[in-house]
Formats: C-alpha cells, sequence, structure tokens
C-alpha cells in the first residue's frame, strides 16, 4: 500500500460517543492505523462505546482516553465518525466543542462524515467554509454560513468532509494525504 508509513509517528483522535455509524469509524481508523497513525478513541465516559449499525445496535469499542484527560495538543488530527445519535449527543458536551475548537485553532485536520459536521456548528467553525455532509442537515449548515455541496469529499484547508459510509474510501484517501501533508494554510471558500 503506497501510504503504509506514511502517518508514522502520527497521532489521531476520534471523538465519540453511543450511537456513532460504526462503519464510520471502524473503516477510517483501520486506514489510519494501515498507513502508521496511532489511533486513539475519545468519549465522554471512560470504557467503552457502543456503535450504531445501520439500522440496530453495533458493537461495543474500548475507549482509549476519557474526554477529560484527553489533551488535544497530543494530537496531530481529529476524526468525527457520523451517525444520528453519536453528534447530536456531543454537541451538548461543553468539553467536546472546546476539543474540536482546538483543532481548527490551531490548523490541525479535521475530518468529519454524515451528520459529524453538526458538531462544528456548535463548535462555531463552520461559517465560510465549503463542505459535504449527510443531506438531511445541509439546511442546518447553510444556515450556520456554511457552502455546502454534494459531492463524495470535500477538503477546505484542514476540513475534510463526506457525505456516507459509500463515500469512505474517498474519505480515508483525503484524511491520509492531508495528515501526511500537514497543515494546510490555504481554505476554498
Amino acid at each position: 500500500m503506497e501510504n503504509q508509513q506514511n502517518l508514522k509517528g502520527k497521532k489521531v483522535a476520534v471523538l465519540m460517543t453511543d450511537g456513532f455509524e460504526q462503519v464510520e469509524m471502524t473503516e477510517p481508523r483501520k486506514a489510519l492505523q494501515e498507513a502508521g497513525a496511532t489511533v486513539h478513541i475519545i468519549a465522554p465516559k471512560g470504557g467503552s462505546v457502543k456503535g450504531w449499525d445501520e439500522t440496530e445496535w453495533g458493537d461495543t469499542f474500548d475507549v482509549d482516553l476519557p474526554l477529560a484527560g484527553a489533551d488535544p495538543a497530543h494530537y496531530d488530527a481529529l476524526l468525527l465518525p457520523g451517525g444520528v445519535m453519536n453528534p447530536d449527543k456531543l454537541r451538548m458536551e461543553i468539553q467536546a466543542v472546546k476539543f474540536i475548537r482546538h483543532f481548527f485553532d490551531h490548523q490541525k485536520p479535521v475530518s468529519a462524515i454524515c451528520h459529524a459536521p453538526t458538531m462544528l456548528i456548535e463548535a462555531d467553525v463552520i461559517d465560510g467554509r465549503k463542505l459535504t455532509s449527510y443531506p438531511s442537515i445541509q439546511t442546518d449548515l447553510k444556515n450556520a454560513g456554511a457552502n455546502w455541496v454534494d459531492q463524495e469529499v470535500v477538503v477546505d484547508g484542514n476540513l475534510i468532509t463526506s457525505r456516507k459510509p459509500d463515500d469512505i474510501p474517498a474519505f480515508n484517501r483525503e484524511t491520509i494525504k492531508l495528515i501526511g501533508e500537514g497543515v494546510k494554510a490555504k481554505r476554498t471558500a
């Protein structure tokens, strides 16, 4: 694989809670690990989190660090899986919103798929940005000032977004590429 070692030494935080769309975490995590990155699951509570697998509860995953003990400065990038419940719960957690905002304040790569961009509304980081998401939240994103487009993957500066599980291959490719390149100063507005 071309990306086998290009993320060696990079640390990626996956911020999530119960109800995340399972494949939107497992497939990107696998791709990041195969590219050499260390990936940590971070959740508001310690212990474990339960995924959502399309129409029913999925598997349980161990949390590497509870959010209260996670320092965003120790991570090179952030992955935000979607699902309907996951971002809706996380956006109500002040500490989660601050954690997300750190990555934008420091221009670190952030990858958000499906419904995850709703958390970016709460973090107040999407005004003027070009992005995509699951179509049902496009009005929310537009109302927050985003330039929403219907594409499998969109890269705008440090932000990578995709619409749904079918887009994961493109999402993974662009995520690995951006983390490997480091910070991009230019946004596509």
